[in-house]
């Protein structure tokens, strides 16, 4: 990472991405760094810097304080996501005992925030496992099921340097499709 000392504005030291970097930004996913700069917006401060991030899934700008809270990190490197794959038989599948809607959220929430690779391979065994017993589908686990793979997919392509549509294929061809 690069320290910046912005003495023109006098934002201080920051540990910043770089333009073009792919960071995961919170539950957001995988996001490229577009620009690392105040926002050009009436009502804003223009002393403060901001990430400009373009999702890998979906469309728009989010705008981070460089100085913020929000959970920010680099995607994995190849070893790291090739270590996960080797893993992922052994991960244990998230599946929520309470069967009450505004509790198989919160757990399933309460997974998302951890930022974890491994607990969002969780949440994919476990609403996999889920979908597979019932006979009808919920579209809300679907939902859940491909936002857990759209993050999981979107760094894992990103680490191995290949399409995010080749990412499952791989997996399988890894692990085998009995995982």
């Amino acid at each position: 990472m690069i320290i910046y000392k912005c003495i023109e504005y006098d934002w201080g030291e920051y540990s910043l991405f770089t333009v073009g970097e792919k960071i995961v930004y919170g539950e957001h996913g995988v996001c490229t760094v577009e620009k690392v700069a105040p926002l050009d917006m009436s009502g804003v401060a223009k002393n403060k810097l901001y990430y400009h991030l373009s999702p890998l899934i979906g469309s728009g700008t989010f705008f981070a304080p460089v100085d913020s809270e929000a959970f920010m990190r680099p995607v994995m490197d190849r070893q790291a996501a090739e270590a996960l794959i080797d893993a992922m038989p052994g991960i244990a599948p998230a599946i929520c005992m309470d069967n009450r809607f505004n509790h198989v959220d919160a757990f399933y929430k309460e997974l998302f925030r951890t930022h974890s690779c491994e607990a969002l391979v969780s949440i994919v065994k476990g609403l996999s496992t889920r979908m597979a017993e019932r006979k009808t589908k919920s579209s809300r686990a679907e939902a859940t099921m491909k936002r857990a793979k759209d993050m999981l997919h979107g760094e894992l392509a990103v680490a191995l340097d290949m399409d995010i549509e080749e990412v499952e294929p791989y997996i399988l061809s890894r692990i085998g499709a009995a995982e």
